[in-house]
């Protein structure tokens, strides 16, 4: 599978997980109902923060993206929902040879 792919994928779902780790919060601090939701969030969205992390620095390797570009990449995991926003900003800048050297097979 190629790397950038695979970093769409987490970069999404690990904006998801925020929402969802979100909405854990609100019931459990201001509605007052129940942990539930930041004991699953809370659980799903670490998996996936680290998993884009690995993606990012995956991609950014794979792609040659400059040391400002990864760090960006790397801290746009840290507020809700940028790795939203960082990857449709990846997206529009990305060559056609980046999209080349991503998707060659590294042989064995």
């Amino acid at each position: 599978m190629q790397p950038y792919r695979i970093f769409r994928i987490t970069a999404i779902a690990e904006a998801f997980s925020w929402a969802g780790l979100l909405v854990g919060m609100y019931l459990k601090r201001v509605a007052e109902v129940t942990d539930l939701g930041v004991w699953l969030f809370g659980r799903i969205h670490g998996a996936l923060f680290v998993a884009y992390l690995v993606a990012a620095l995956w991609v950014a390797r794979r792609e040659r993206w400059s040391l400002p570009r990864t760090l960006v990449g790397l801290a746009a995991s840290i507020p809700p929902f940028t790795s939203l926003i960082f990857e449709r900003w990846v997206a529009r800048r990305r060559t056609p040879t980046d999209a080349a050297i991503s998707e060659m097979s590294i042989p064995s």
